[in-house]
Formats: structure tokens, sequence, C-alpha cells
């Protein structure tokens, strides 16, 4: 019959709908089972299964011309050789399971492979002692029915993990990222020690990764990669790792985008990589190394952000979504499976070949063979080698008699193993050695006991499996990705000044396309403006090109998120009351584009005073009241500092009831909010306020830091929150002091002696490290301290023996000047040095507290604290 499109049915009828919906979903089936994503048990998707199956086959210790091994592997795949030799390359470049000979391509810079008819490859040893069995490996019919080939292969090792696997099937993905050779193994151990364990990736190109959200890469989750970039010098800085899955092309091109944005600002970009990553950067003058490093983090590839979704197929039913630890303790379990199984078959066959070996030595030494002589048929032969044979051997079945002292069997003896025994030569009989024989069951038995003491012992001999393999191809496979814990880069902050904020003050404009009116600073495109009206508004609007934001403007300009330092001071008309209120507060957050009204909102209030002030400076000013006023000063100072900093909605203090006339800036003031308190991040070599790591000092305006390095020189400069610092190139990093004295120990290479020097600081250049060791190519920084009173326990070895001697350096040697060679502490090289005194803490100066209104200290809140026993004085 036909149904209503005209389609013949059996009977059935196959909508339209109903075909689109079977065969899309077949066809989903077969992407995601043979095509995509991989099985668990060996960790492979078909055509890499089939790549290998065919490699085995022809495996015969040389290299094979890929083109033939594509050629082989068509046999058992149906999709042609564009898809197997792309897979077949993949697989080689990670060289763990293919050994690769010719031109591969490199997967740092891109650059494709040769052509299939110039490269070879065949089977490392690795991947011919974990990956094959024939034993144990459950075959099928390839897809024309003319092979025989693998439904997974007898996989030992957590292969899935180490190589990693990404695939794309019909609405379905999976991504599971590489993890360490070595940390695998250990992590098995751990497995089969019944303990728990976390195993992290590690990519071949290294790298850093932010793992803090990787939830054992399961969907949801989510790393972050850097790359791993150093500063040359205040010009260069240099790319030496790229971030798993990018190559040096796609990572310059990413640069050179970012570049042409106005993002960072770089001269050029040079690629030197050969076997190893080198992207140099050259800066435009005047831009901070540091700056840009964080720049390329947040405008770049130089930082990505990976989800992984450790999607596979178990037991070749169905996609499953796991983590990375039930995907290894899997194949834990299954590595141990194996080898039970291949224990198992081993067992038999020795058994076996003790079997018939017994077997043969009672048919010779007893000789069985003679009987045989008058036998007429060949049954009859084998009738009286049984019979014969039962004399001197018992099978399991068989209960023993007294005194019985017959061998028993592992099994019952078979007419196979009868007839096998009617086929030993002539020769061999005659040449049979007894002692020999026995010399070979005894070392059969010996391993047979082996075997079983392994079965008995399956754990043990699993966790000896995989020390084995750690041993032997652990070498030259450690870690190469850094686990770190990134600092979120504020996009702002690193942004650099690719466009400049222009301001109409009459009509009320500002935006970077405004290029014929009052330019106002330098910004970047991503930067928020804040604006303040004569009338008392407020508001906060992301730069564009031209933004309305209300006229008469009195102060614009760039808005830093949770600034505590830039204070504003002002004092405005109340229009409902005729006083002039003064009043002082930082704004540290906001809702872009509203307005916030710094007045207490009645009608007529306007500004009459405004400043802005970057470091909470507070100056005096005159104010000049109306002559018809009956004040009777008419003129007076007002004083900022004695004003608390409250908040913006804050309504202020009475300046003066009386109507004033003219307000004009008397005295530039001074910060009232002390000295800025700094840290260093111990991880990221951030500084920061946030009391994150090393605290570094209280810093005023003026002070320096001062950073001693692991390779001799120190560096005096100003202040730079955007820095950056390497924590495990430092000795000290802190506040300079004018009183400090530096003691550093150190090899000098020229002269083969330690020197033990102190100095003060003497340069005067900011900004520039200055060595103070020798140049030699040996010479070698020990120690350098900024303790006043350093005291250090070093060591030397003589004649083979290790001795210590403790010295107080501050005694030692007196302070000189830093060029200076310093006095000869060892004649030699230390193998030890280790400071004594505790870590050298910067003396922390509580910052001046601000003034109240009758000079009284309080706080930001501007409340007076009040202790029992103080006097209050009450105006009535």
């Amino acid at each position: 019959m036909e149904n209503q499109h005209g389609i013949e049915t059996d009977g059935e009828v196959a909508g339209l709908k109903g075909m689109y919906e079977d065969y899309f979903l077949d066809y989903a089936s077969y992407v995601i089972l043979e095509r995509a994503v991989p099985a668990i048990e060996d960790g492979l998707k078909p055509v890499q299964r089939r790549i290998l199956h065919a490699l085995k086959e022809m495996d015969d210790g040389r290299y094979h011309k890929v083109a033939n091994v594509i050629g082989q592997t068509m046999q058992y795949h149906p999709h042609g050789d564009a898809a197997i030799g792309d897979a077949l390359v993949n697989l080689g470049q990670k060289e763990l399971m293919i050994d690769p000979q010719g031109n591969w391509g490199n997967t740092l810079t891109g650059d494709s492979a040769a052509a299939s008819r110039y490269i070879e490859a065949r089977l490392t040893k690795f991947a011919l002692d974990v990956v094959f069995n024939p034993q144990t490996t459950e075959w099928q019919l390839s897809y024309d029915g003319r092979k025989k080939e693998p439904v997974n292969l007898p996989m030992k090792f957590p292969m899935l993990l180490a190589q990693g696997a990404e695939g794309i099937a019909v609405g379905l993905s999976t991504k599971i990222l590489p993890h360490n050779f070595i940390e695998l193994c250990k992590a098995s151990i751990k497995i089969l020690e019944g303990k728990k364990v976390k195993i992290y990736p590690d990519f071949p190109t290294g790298g850093t990764i932010d793992v803090s959200d990787y939830q054992s890469g399961k969907r949801g989750g989510r790393v972050k990669i850097r790359a791993t970039i150093e500063k040359i010098d205040n010009k260069f800085i240099a790319i030496r790792e790229i971030p798993y899955g990018m190559t040096t092309q796609t990572l310059i091109d990413s640069i050179i985008k970012a570049n042409d944005k106005g993002k960072i600002k770089i001269k050029k970009v040079t690629d030197n990589t050969a076997a190893e990553v080198e992207l140099l950067i050259e800066l435009a003058p005047g831009i901070s190394p540091d700056v840009t490093i964080d720049a390329l983090y947040a405008f770049t590839n130089c930082e990505l952000s990976v989800s992984p979704n450790a999607c596979v197929i178990i037991e070749g039913d169905k996609p499953h979504f796991v983590t990375v630890e039930d995907i290894l303790q899997y194949n834990t379990q299954q590595t141990k499976d194996l080898l039970r199984q291949e224990l198992l078959i081993r067992q038999g066959e020795l058994e076996e070949k003790i079997h018939f070996a017994s077997l043969e030595k009672i048919f010779i030494e007893r000789r069985i063979y003679r009987d045989i002589e008058e036998a007429e048929s060949f049954e009859q032969v084998l009738e009286i080698i049984r019979k014969g044979l039962q004399k001197y051997v018992r099978e399991p079945q068989e209960k023993a008699k007294k005194n019985d002292d017959r061998l028993l069997l592992y099994r019952a003896v078979s007419d196979d193993d009868i007839t096998r025994l009617t086929e030993i030569r002539i020769k061999r009989i005659s040449k049979y050695n007894s002692f020999k024989a026995d010399e070979l069951m005894a070392k059969l038995e010996e391993e047979l006991q082996e075997v079983r003491h392994h079965l008995e012992h399956l754990t043990e001999y699993a966790i000896s499996w995989y020390q084995g393999l750690l041993d032997k191809y652990g070498k030259g496979r450690e870690r190469k990705t850094q686990i770190s814990t990134f600092e979120k880069v504020e996009v702002a902050a690193v942004a650099a000044n690719n466009t400049k904020l222009y301001v109409d003050r009459k009509e009320g404009f500002v935006g970077q396309g405004l290029k014929k009116e009052e330019f106002v600073c330098d910004c970047s495109d991503v930067d928020d403006i804040i604006v303040f009206r004569r009338d008392g508004v407020m508001t906060v609007t992301r730069i564009d090109d031209k933004t309305f934001v209300g006229k008469d403007i009195i102060h614009v300009n760039v808005w830093k998120k949770g600034d505590e330092r830039t204070t504003y001071n002002l004092v405005y008309l109340d229009g409902k009351t005729g006083r002039a209120m003064a009043k002082r507060f930082n704004v540290t957050a906001i809702t872009r584009d509203r307005e916030y009204d710094l007045t207490k909102g009645n009608k007529g209030s306007k500004l009459l005073y405004f400043s802005a002030n970057p470091n909470g400076e507070a100056e005096i000013i005159t104010a000049q009241l109306s002559q018809s006023s009956k004040a009777r000063q008419k003129t007076f100072d007002f004083d900022f500092s004695e004003l608390a900093i409250k908040s913006r909605g804050a309504a202020g203090n009475i300046m003066t009831r009386y109507p004033v006339r003219k307000v004009t800036l008397k005295e530039v003031g001074k910060s009232t909010l002390g000295a800025m308190k700094v840290w260093m991040d111990e991880v990221s070599g951030r500084l920061n306020l946030d009391e994150r790591g090393q605290f570094l000092g209280g810093f005023d305006t003026g002070d320096l830091i001062l950073a001693l390095y692991k390779d001799g020189s120190y560096e005096r400069e100003e202040l730079d929150l955007t820095r950056r610092y390497e924590p495990d190139n430092l000795y000290f990093i802190g506040k300079y002091e004018e009183d400090m004295v530096v003691s550093a120990v150190y090899y000098e290479g020229e002269r083969g002696v330690t020197l033990v020097k102190r100095f003060q600081i003497e340069t005067s250049s900011p900004g520039q490290a200055f060595s103070y060791i020798t140049d030699h190519k040996q010479s070698k920084l020990y120690l350098a301290t900024v303790h006043p009173a350093p005291e250090v326990s070093y060591g030397w070895r003589e004649k083979r023996e290790k001795r210590e001697k403790t010295v107080k350096l501050a005694e030692f040697i007196d302070v000189k000047g830093w060029k200076s060679l310093g006095n000869r502490l060892h004649d030699g090289k230390l193998i030890s040095i280790k400071e004594l005194n505790p870590p050298y803490l910067p003396v922390e100066k509580d910052p001046a507290p601000a003034k109240g209104k009758n000079g009284s200290s309080n706080g930001k809140g501007g409340k007076e604290e009040i202790k029992p026993g103080d006097t209050i004085e009450l105006d009535f």
C-alpha cells in the first residue's frame, strides 16, 4: 500500500515527519558512537582505533610510509584517506602511541605536516606494552565483512586522559583536556590503594592554568589558561609558552588585532619560534611592560577560558557525562581486570606446558612407547598409552588411593594429549635428557607459582604494573603547565589610552568625538567618565563619541570604580535655607547614567566651590560674604581638613548662615588620608591595597619602593600599583627608608671567594636597576637582606664533610660604598646559607587622624569618640 506521500509501506503508514525523526536519530547516533565521541574503555575514536590496529598488523619494528598506513587502515575504515590521514597526523603529533619520522608539522607554529608519501610512522614501545593483546581483545567484522577489527583495544592505561579528546557530534560535544603522564600513573596507584585523588590538566605547550573552577572536567566547569610572558627590559617582553589550542600565528593575529583597536600599544612582534616558543614584542615608547603584560591577558588570546565537557561512550551503549576522576577510576579498574585476564591466560599456558611436559617425561622415561609395538589399530594405540600413563599419573577428578604416589595432573588426559605423544619423533626420544626436562619443569612451576601469587595479590601486582610504567616511560614527561590562581585583570586599569576625552561645558556634552571642544585627558574606550554640574548634580557614563550629560559642567574626568583616594571637596548653597554647606566625599560605586544630587535637592541650590583631589588633599578656602549681610566678619577662612570624609549623600556641615558673595582658594592642602598601605600578592607578584600577601609598608607622597633581586641587583622606584614583580626572583621588596643598609653575601667568580658587603643606597636614578656584585659569569648572590642586625648560618664542604658556621654580618664588616667588593667570608663556594633573623617587616606608621570642627579627632563617619572622663561642652 502507499501512504499519503506516495511512499509504499508494509501495511504501516510512515509520515514524512516520522521518517525525519527516525532517520535523523539514526544519523545522530551514528555520528556520536562512530565518529565524534571516544570510548572510555580505550580512550579512542573508531578511526584512531583502526589506525592503531592497522599499525599493529603491519608492525615489524621498522618505519612505514604514512601513505601505506592509510591504505591499510582503509580496509577497516569507511571514510576514505583524508579522515584517516588527519587523524594519524594528530595522533603522531602527540608522540605517545605513534613514533613519527619526517616533517609531521609543528603544533607550536601551526605548520602542517608533509604529504603522507614523505613521512613515516611506527608504534612506540609504550603502545606495544599497553595497547595490544589479541587474547584479551573482543573482535568484530569490519564494515564490509572481510576483516576482523577490535571492538575496543585492551588499553592498560588511562589513554583518554593522557591524550585528551575533542569532538562535535549532532547536538553533542566532548572536550577532555590532556593530563600529565606521571600524575596519572601516581593517581592510579592511589586509587588502587583506596585513596581519593584529584587530577588537573597538563598541556604540551606549557603555560599556566587556573583550575579553581575546573569541577573535575565535567559540564559547567571552566579553566583559564595563560601564556608565559617574560619581561626582558623596559622595551621588550617575550612570550615563552602559549596557551593550549593556540599557535604562534593565531596568537600574533590576536595581538595585532588588539593593537589595531588601540587596546595595547606595541611597535613590532617577531616570531623566533623553533624548537621552543619565543614571540618577541617590542613596545611603543613610554609604554609600561607590566601594564602591557596585563593588557595582553585582558585583550588577546594570551589568556583563554576553556569549558571542559567530559562526555564518553561507556560499553558502546550511549554517551555519559562524567568527571575525569570517574574516567580514571574506570580505567584503573579496567587495567586491573585486564592484568587479571592476562595472568589467567598465562596460568593456563603454563599449566598446559607443565601438563604435557609431565606426560612426555613419563611416556619416554617409563618406555610406554614400547608397549604400542604390537597394537593393531590407532584406537588400540591410544588405549595402551592411556593405561600406561594411569600407572604414573592421577587426574584431578580421580580419588587418591592408599599410599598413592602418582603425579597429580592439572587436568584430565585427553585424546589430543595422547595423539601428541605418538607424534614425538624417535630422534627426540633417543636424545631425551631427563635432567634438562626436570630443570625446565622446575622453571615452569616457579613461574606458575609467581603467576598464582600475582592473582592472589592482584592489587599489589597492578600497583607494580603502574610503577613499572612510571619507571620505564616517565622520564622527560614531567608537568609542563604550572597550576596557579589568576588575579582578575581589571580591563579599565590596563587598557591603553587609545582615545581622548573632550568636553563642551556650556552645552553639556562629553565624548571622544568632540575634537573641536576642550581637551580633558587621554583615556581608554572602556573608561567611565564622571561629570559634576553647577546645579550640584553628579553623573557617571561610559565614554562614547558624544553624550549629553547636562549643561554648565564644572568638572569632568575619568572615574575608577572603588577609588577611595580621590576626594571631592565642595561648598553649595542650599536653596531653601540660604545656608552655605561644606562637604567632603568619595565616589566608589555608582549606577551608570543616573543623576545624583549632591545638595539637599531644594530648588535654587547650586555649587559655590568645587575641587577634586586625587590623594585626599584638603585645602583652605576664603569665603567673602555679601556686604548687605548682618555678619560682623565679612571675610573668613575655612579649612576642609576639619571635615570628615562622608558619603556623597550627606548634607554636609554649615560653613555660614549668611549669603556668600565669593569663594576663592587660599592655600593648597595636604592629604588627610595618610600613607597608602601596600601589599604584594606572593603568587602573582601584583601590588594591591586589599591586604593580600606580603605587607610592603605605608607609602606617602614621594616614598619609594626598594627591590633586591636574586641576580645581584637592586632597584629603587616610585610606587606603581600596576607593576608586577616575580616573587621567586626577590630577596626583599618593601618601602625604602633613608637609613636602610643592604647586607649581601655573594660568590665572587674572578677571585673564587665568598664575600660579604654592607652598603647604603647611593644611586639617585629611580626606576633603574644597579648590580652590586661583580659581572663575572660565575659570580652569584647567595643572600641579601635589609635587616639592621642580620645573622646568617652558612655551610661549606671540606674533605667531603659538611661544615657550618654562624656570623653576625653587622659585626663582620662595616658599611661601605655600594661598589666595594666587601670582606672575605670563605675561600670557595658555599653549599648552604640561611638567615637566622625573622623576616624584616616595615614599621607601620598610623596616619594622622582627621580633625573635626572643634579640633578633636574623628573617623570617616565624623562622630567624635567619647571616652569615660571626657568633658562634653554643650552649645545652647
